[in-house]
């Protein structure tokens, strides 16, 4: 009975001492962290590849396949957008859209926008 009660107590006293250093989610918001650019002049001012990104605008146009160019109003920028994402949505280039990626930079080409996430925002 007492090594039962031994290892019992073992247990908890490591699961207490756990969650003491379990982590937290607040995220350092000061100088050196790496935020999230809001409009595209920005992220045409200085592009940081693989950044990500979170935009509200219109798709002004269609230019390829997957690709589109985009506009917050500070600028425009070329999107890809892959077809999955697009599947269900009903979209002109009045409507506005909440886009979420990551920025693209290839060298010699303009930045774009790999979009992972869009919806019509009302």
């Amino acid at each position: 009975m007492k090594i039962k009660q031994s290892v019992f107590l073992t247990v908890v006293s490591a699961a207490a001492g756990l969650a003491i250093y379990a982590p937290s989610y607040a995220q350092y918001t000061g100088p050196g962290a790496n935020h999230v650019p809001m409009t595209v002049a920005a992220i045409l001012k200085a592009p940081i590849e693989d950044q990500d990104v979170v935009l509200t605008g219109v798709l002004l146009k269609k230019v390829s396949k997957e690709k589109y160019i985009f506009s917050d109003g500070s600028g425009q920028i070329r999107v890809e957008i892959d077809n999955k994402y697009m599947a269900d949505l009903v979209i002109d280039e009045k409507t506005r859209v909440e886009i979420r990626g990551e920025v693209e930079k290839d060298y010699l080409e303009s930045p774009e926008i790999d979009v992972k996430i869009i919806k019509v925002v009302k």
